[in-house]
């Protein structure tokens, strides 16, 4: 029988994360932190901290103490758990983030001449709106946020997480097989065909549907790192180089994997794609526990650089409730990530030609107490 939606959610303990933000607050004198999920400005640091979907603000006071204000309030009802966030309409503020706030640090009893950070995220004639309406309050939006303080707890899983990530990889293989079959025996014939055939099949398993756009970009589309639009109805699997980047979502959770599928190759087609075959293990290789991710990066494009090519996006990234998180595998000097147990992320080289058109290959890869596990099987399909 399926679960219904919600209740995944509410058998997560919520309690330690919301501690590493209270926490976070004693340490930097900060009475009241809201965190912003509307359009425009999107953050799913609500989802991770409460398990609500999506459209809401979400505030923290320093005495331990939650409230989350949403636009469907029927909708936080079934996802989050009281009392330990307690939950408020947003028609009770006029629908104003001001109102809101204001209203938020009145009910949760923060003092006046407090600190108040709002979304580093935010403009700053809204910033503006902010400190004219909080006129008692210390208005802090910086870098330096707590937002920006959960990036390393969010790119390390715990074990909830995990176990989403075995079950959506497990229905990220069956699809990747699926289109595999599909393609050789001629029913997915255009990159249309193959998108909505994803989604169909991914909604089929339980899934919210797809992590992000699909892209499936057929050989005269596939020299573009993400074809745009992202998928027509030209041919797709036909000779020559085919791409296709998807990732199915699952409780919240997105995977993200690229196959490329080669048909009938001429020569620097089959270049491209030994090449492309060579890094992927190079950098799988490399990936183990207390590894800087530039590393790895740079040695990839030190790889390509011995062919005189260049890899022009990085090398892969953290997954989790976005499909693209931390840690970032770039190869720049400003990249400090360490590779430790319970990071999830992808590993993609790629290498494009505008004429010969492009070649990528990307998996997720979980990092346990004993180095890597490749959780998906994507993979470069000869047809």
């Amino acid at each position: 029988m399926k679960q219904m939606q919600g209740e995944n959610s509410r058998q997560i303990n919520y309690l330690p994360r919301l501690e590493k933000v209270w926490d976070w607050m004693a340490q930097e004198g900060v009475a009241l932190v809201m965190f912003e999920d509307t359009e425009g400005r999107r953050d799913k640091n609500i989802c991770w901290l409460t398990g609500h979907p999506g459209d809401a603000l979400f505030f923290l006071s320093a005495d331990r103490k939650a409230l989350l204000v949403a636009w469907d309030i029927n909708l936080a009802k079934r996802y989050v758990t009281e009392p330990l966030v307690a939950l408020a309409a947003y028609s009770e503020f006029d629908r104003l983030q001001q109102k809101a706030i204001a209203g938020a640090a009145e009910r949760l009893g923060v003092q006046h001449g407090s600190k108040i950070e709002i979304p580093s995220v935010t403009p700053y004639p809204v910033f503006l709106d902010y400190v004219g309406e909080l006129t008692n309050f210390d208005i802090l939006c910086r870098e330096r946020s707590a937002a920006a303080g959960l990036r390393k707890y969010r790119a390390v899983k715990d074990g909830h997480e995990t176990a989403i990530y075995r079950r959506a990889a497990q229905i990220t293989n069956e699809l990747i097989d699926l289109l595999e079959k599909n393609v050789r025996c001629g029913k997915i014939k255009t990159e249309a065909d193959a998108a909505l055939f994803i989604e169909l099949e991914a909604r089929k398993r339980g899934c919210e549907g797809t992590g992000f756009e699909t892209l499936a970009a057929g050989p005269q589309r596939s020299f573009a790192i993400h074809a745009f639009p992202a998928y027509t109805f030209a041919p797709f699997g036909g000779p020559g180089l085919s791409i296709l980047d998807f990732g199915v979502k699952l409780d919240s959770y997105t995977t993200d994997v690229t196959l490329t599928f080669v048909c009938d190759p001429n020569p620097k087609q089959e270049k491209l794609v030994n090449l492309v075959e060579k890094a992927g293990k190079l950098c799988l290789s490399m990936a183990n526990n207390g590894v800087l991710a530039k590393d790895i990066a740079a040695s990839v494009d030190g790889f390509f650089a011995k062919s005189k090519k260049q890899m022009p996006h990085s090398l892969g990234h953290g997954i989790g409730l976005d499909a693209h998180e931390y840690p970032a595998f770039r190869n720049r000097s400003d990249n400090e990530w360490v590779l430790e147990p319970g990071m999830i992320f992808s590993l993609e080289p790629g290498l494009y030609d505008p004429a010969a058109g492009g070649c990528r290959l990307e998996n997720v890869v979980l990092m346990t107490e004993t180095g890597p596990e490749v959780l998906t099987q994507a993979r470069i399909i000869r047809l």
